[in-house]
């Protein structure tokens, strides 16, 4: 839901929601925010930031200020979300159907032609009853990587060729303290801090 403005100024760049697509065929998935000043500099730190290692073959970014968000609790407590206004066109809808994965907000659904945000957001809610949140912004909104494959080469192979290795493989100096321990190799505290 749209928050009421701060009375400080922001000393931030815009906020942008972040969506990667991992493989052709596959929605669009919202998977954090950047701070950028304008659209070709939102993707590029969404590249830097989302697709370090894993797979993708599309980024999307869309500012904070042209997206609406409710809960079906806000949507009862304000109502009037559903009146608010935008341009007429074509809108995305995203829904987030789960707290349990914690890489993703919300995956993108579909389309719907409104008169504005809130028409879009109320279409949103007829189409995806039994969601815990809904999402819309105007395809006029979204700034997105070029879909040639050249652009998609040069943008994304790079991470493909990464390796992904757990924290817990990597080396470590010493001796970890559990290992000490029981191995009956670590100092015990002196009387005084005992007794404390």
């Amino acid at each position: 839901m749209t928050q009421p403005q701060s009375s400080s100024p922001d000393t931030q760049w815009p906020r942008w929601e972040v969506f990667k697509q991992d493989a052709p065929g596959r929605p669009h998935q919202a998977v954090g925010s950047v701070h950028a000043g304008d659209p070709p500099h939102a993707l590029v730190t969404a590249r830097n930031v989302f697709v370090r290692r894993p797979a993708a073959v599309s980024l999307w970014c869309v500012r904070e200020d042209d997206i609406l968000t409710a809960t079906p609790e806000e949507l009862t407590t304000h109502p009037a979300l559903l009146d608010s206004p935008g341009e007429t066109g074509t809108y995305h809808v995203g829904v987030k159907r789960t707290n349990k994965r914690s890489m993703t907000f919300v995956d993108l659904s579909g389309t719907v032609q409104a008169s504005g945000s809130g028409d879009a957001l109320r279409k949103a809610q007829i189409m995806h009853p039994d969601v815990l949140a809904w999402m819309v912004f105007p395809e006029s909104a979204v700034v997105r990587t070029d879909e040639d494959p050249g652009t998609v080469e040069s943008w994304f192979a790079p991470a493909k060729e990464k390796t992904y290795k757990q924290q817990q493989y990597y080396g470590v100096i010493g001796r970890h303290v559990g290992e000490l321990k029981r191995a009956g190799l670590m100092p015990g505290r002196a009387p005084s801090e005992e007794g404390a």
